[in-house]
């Protein structure tokens, strides 16, 4: 039995002399026991401490001589060493060979009080991770470079967006200016052809007169569309969306449109229609007139124009339909493109191509949806989608559809106030042909100073908004407190923007835009002249 207990030691400690790892076992007294040939050669120890019942504690103490435990005191590190070893049933700890090399040591207490210490090279692992760590840190390092780029970009960048809306905002408060100055040269021009034009009916001056207006009207149209452009890039039109009576929208399109038709010889149907749709007025009505103006332009004389809605789900459908040339799929994309027309279309109409460019800026600054459908020689249906609401009373802003008057029926007291001398020169004479008692001014100022009003009660007010000491919002108010609480007024501007068409609107003031239309201008009268039939209580 002795011998067979023998030969299994025997070959327990040659099987252990061929693993990797170092491997030592320690009595209760921490007196080596066994130790493989991997412990003797990863320590490089002498071949006394390799024997057994050499203490643990010389093997330390060895150690630490040589300086494998750092600096200091030998025989404290070594006692320092074995507690590390001890202190805990399993401890593992890292120590760098007398080669240089990573030593990974796990110590492990035994029931009986003994020791047995395992350890293996690491190097490789060790040289791994700090590699890890080198590329780790570069990798932050460059991170932060990076950071650090584009937070410089970022700023660069907001500097630059500043600018540009600094730059944008200049332009448009410029071309606001601008506007008014330009347009008011023009709307003097187009009040001046419009009498021309009635005076010259019956003469040779007649298509002279009528070709002096097309080109006023082209430029107007241009300088309009430019300046919408303007305001919607810059982010200057700010949508108010408010319940609306569809029918007001759609009556508008009539009063305006009306004239442009039957001159050309298209017949214009307005379908009647009590639905509300959540809109903003100003600009839905900006689309709404593009789009009929389009069908009209681009449909042939004895063609027909259909402007009406319908319900569709939770949304009312504004179809703009017509007979017109239409245009095929392929060309879609070209129809909304800046300074972009259809061959066709060029030769049928003047103009630049901007207004499907302003109808699709204001279908994306709303957020609606715009649809079209069109077949080539056949004609055109754009659809415009607005949230539908609950039906609403709202005292339409046009009276009963008034007959188109004849030359010199407008038997009406308007006064007429504009800083512009040649603007009030060319209101007198067309008002004057039309009939009208008129009496103009350049300022409130001048009203009072000449006494206009003694024994003279106007109808109706038309009033310039930028005047020099004032607005026209605030003159209209004081002429109200003076003459009559009721007394109806216009305010004829060339401002555009949807803010003062809502301070109008809150005061029961109508707009008429410069430059001013005949058309539209003769409607805009006789609606207020039928307000000035109550009658008026006099405040002041």
């Amino acid at each position: 039995m002795a011998s067979h207990s023998s030969n299994a030691s025997a070959s327990l400690r040659q099987a252990i002399d061929f693993l990797p790892q170092g491997i030592a076992v320690f009595d209760a007294g921490l007196h080596l026991a066994v130790a493989n040939m991997r412990y003797k050669q990863l320590l490089d120890l002498p071949d006394a401490l390799v024997k057994p019942g050499a203490p643990l504690f010389d093997m330390a103490l060895f150690l630490a001589d040589r300086g494998d435990l750092g600096g200091g005191d030998a025989a404290r590190l070594a006692i320092e060493r074995i507690n590390l070893l001890t202190a805990a049933p399993i401890a593992v700890t890292q120590l760098t060979g007398n080669g240089g090399q990573a030593l990974e040591f796990q110590s492990s207490r035994l029931p009986d009080g003994g020791l047995v210490i395992s350890f293996s090279d690491v190097t490789q692992r060790v040289e791994a991770e700090r590699a890890l760590e080198r590329m780790n840190q570069s990798l932050e390092e460059r991170v932060e470079e990076r950071t650090a780029a584009l937070t410089r970009v970022n700023s660069e960048l907001e500097n630059a967006r500043a600018k540009a809306d600094a730059a944008n905002h200049d332009k448009t408060r410029f071309l606001a200016a601008a506007s008014h100055d330009l347009l008011q040269p023009l709307n003097a021009a187009r009040l001046y052809t419009s009498t021309l034009i009635e005076r010259a009916k019956l003469t040779g001056l007649s298509d002279l007169a009528n070709s002096i207006e097309a080109s006023l009207t082209a430029v107007e149209e241009i300088m309009s569309a430019l300046l919408d452009i303007s305001r919607i890039d810059s982010g200057a039109l700010k949508p108010a969306p408010v319940p609306v009576a569809a029918r007001d929208l759609l009556k508008k399109m009539e009063v305006e449109f009306g004239p442009m038709a039957r001159e050309r010889n298209i017949g214009l149907r307005i379908i009647a229609t009590d639905a509300a749709v959540l809109a903003d007025k100003a600009l839905v009505g900006r689309i709404v007139q593009n789009l009929v103006s389009n069908a009209i332009k681009y449909t042939p004389p004895g063609g027909r124009v259909l402007v009406g809605l319908r319900r569709r789900g939770n949304r009312m459908r504004l179809d703009v339909i017509d007979t017109g040339i239409g245009f095929n799929k392929d060309q879609h994309r070209l129809l909304f493109a800046e300074f972009s027309r259809l061959e066709r279309g060029a030769r049928m109409a003047q103009g630049l191509g901007l207004g499907l460019s302003i109808v699709q800026r204001l279908v994306t600054a709303l957020g609606l949806t715009l649809e079209l459908d069109s077949r080539e020689g056949r004609g055109s249906r754009f659809s415009l989608f607005l949230p539908a609401t609950r039906t609403i009373r709202v005292a339409s802003e046009f009276g009963p559809t008034q007959p188109e008057a004849s030359v010199g029926a407008l038997d009406y007291k308007v006064l007429c106030v504009d800083n512009e001398r040649a603007i009030i020169e060319a209101m007198e004479g067309l008002l004057r042909h039309w009939g009208c008692d008129v009496r103009s001014a350049l300022s409130l100022k001048q009203i009072d100073k000449e006494g206009l009003l003694e024994g003279w009660y106007p109808d109706l007010v038309l009033m310039d908004y930028h005047l020099d000491q004032t607005s026209g919002l605030d003159a209209i108010e004081w002429l109200r407190h003076n003459l009559g609480g009721h007394l109806p007024a216009a305010l004829v501007t060339a401002d555009r923007s949807p803010a003062v068409r809502a301070l109008a609107e809150e005061r029961g003031i109508a707009v008429v835009t410069k430059p001013v239309k005949p058309a539209a201008l003769r409607a805009a009268i006789s609606g207020l002249a039928n307000q000035s039939r109550t009658p008026a209580k006099r405040v002041g």
